[in-house]
Order: structure tokens, then sequence, then C-alpha cells
């Protein structure tokens, strides 16, 4: 495979962070993005030091409106060219619809969702022009049913879904890989900060590491797989849910979403 430069958002910690080590060892050169930019720098620097390949740091807010545009201005003032665009940045908050925080509704959508589309039409282009590089966007398992009791967050990323399907058919035959990787419960910062280690979903397993979920969406993205879901079971359960019974399965995910 052809050197590249792939961006990753949400590349501090994490999923993203552990997708910027199997870039970097595939020989791409990267730019990395979050909002925390002392974070940033070490892990360009650890990414360097261990893989050899070129790391740019550029930190931005996705959450704001224009926050994509804004980063694609600062990259391009680098005289960067992205190859690889890594939608990885997300966030997540558990618990009722009813009495939750509108700002942090409204921030999901504008992260999870808005930004992302707001890179991709800025870099997808000139990737189907060139007929090389790709979008892996990272989704998650909730993608695939309704989400009573983390509602908006499971309704992004089923939008992140069906935007990741139509580009990889819309780049059928030119060259340009598009995937969506969806894990499951996953060993990282996230399950803190969106409070779904104080939920039921915590008794069901042990989470994969970010290091084999980052392994396999890799894998995935580089074999242009459509979609990559980790872990058997949850392929399984990805699998039946377009045969259960609706009401069957918004009990069960509210049954997972459920406080300890």
């Amino acid at each position: 495979m052809a050197k590249l430069t792939a961006l990753i958002t949400g590349a501090s910690t994490g999923i993203g962070r552990a997708l910027a080590d199997e870039f970097a060892a595939a020989g791409h050169d990267l730019v990395i993005s979050a909002r925390d930019a002392m974070a940033l720098d070490r892990v360009a620097g650890e990414i360097t030091a261990k893989f050899g390949v070129t790391v740019t740091p550029v930190p931005g807010d996705l959450a704001v409106q224009g926050g994509g545009t804004a980063l694609a201005a600062a990259i391009a003032a680098r005289d960067l060219t992205i190859d690889i665009l890594v939608n990885n940045a997300g966030v997540g908050a558990a618990g009722a619809f009813a009495g939750s925080d509108s700002a942090a509704q409204l921030g999901m959508i504008d992260l999870n969702d808005r930004a992302l589309v707001e890179l991709t039409l800025v870099y997808w282009p000139a990737m189907l022009a060139a007929g090389r590089g790709g979008v892996l966007n990272v989704a998650s398992t909730s993608a695939f049913q309704p989400g009573p009791l983390m509602a908006v967050y499971y309704a992004s990323k089923a939008f992140l879904l069906s935007f990741s399907e139509a580009l990889w058919e819309e780049a059928r035959g030119t060259g340009v890989k598009a995937s969506c990787l969806c894990p499951g419960p996953t060993a990282s910062e996230f399950r803190q900060r969106a409070g779904t280690d104080k939920t039921r979903l915590v008794t069901l397993g042990t989470p994969m590491p970010a290091a084999e979920c980052a392994r396999l969406g890799y894998a995935g993205w580089a074999a242009n797989r459509r979609v990559v879901v980790t872990g058997g079971r949850n392929r399984l359960m990805a699998a039946l849910v377009p045969f259960l019974p609706r009401a069957m399965v918004l009990k069960m995910v509210r049954g997972m979403m459920a406080p300890l």
C-alpha cells in the first residue's frame, strides 16, 4: 500500500489513540487531532519514536459549529494533504431523555454527526478524484437498534452507519475505501465520560481492549469491508436484531442501559 497521510480525530485517547498506532504501523504519516494540545504532543512523540512516521498534532474542538472547517483550514495552512479520514471523535451521555441537559444532547449530534459530515465533505471529493485513500468512521454496535436511556447517542450512531454504507456504495470501483467500525463495549475513557460504566451493561462481560478493537478496525478498512463489528457475540447480536420483535429489542436495550 502506498504511503498516505491519515487524519485521525479524537486521537489522544482510547480507540482513536489505538487507531493512530495501527495506521502508523502500516507506514502512513498522521495528522492527529483532539481538544487537548498537550496530550496530542505526547502522543505524536510516542508514535514517531515507535514507528518512525511523521505525526503532526493539530488541536481543535469539533463540537463547536464550524469546527470541522476550522480544523481542515488549520491542516491546509500547514500544506498537508489528507488521503485518509478517520472520524473517531465522539461523545455519549447515558440516562433518560426527559430531564437531560439540552446542551449535552445537541452536542452529541454536533460532534458525532455534523462535524463528521463536515470533515467528510472537505476531503471525500479529492479522494474520489485521486482514486485512493478513504474514510473510516467509528460508530458502535448501538447503531443497530434504538437505545432507550441513551436515545440520542444510539440514534447518532445509526445515522453514522447509514451514512457510511452509502459512501461505500458511492465509492464502489473507484479505489477509495469506506468502512464503518462498530465496536461493542471497549476498555477506554469513553465509558466513564458517557456514564455507561454505571449501567447494567458493565455486567455483561469484559470489554475489548482498545488496541484489539483498532486492529480489527484497521484490517477491515484496509480490506474495504463495509461494516466491521468487533467481537463474535456483538456480530451475532447485530445480525439477529432485524429478526427479533422490535418491542423485545427495546426492552432488552433498556435493561442493559438501566442504572446499576
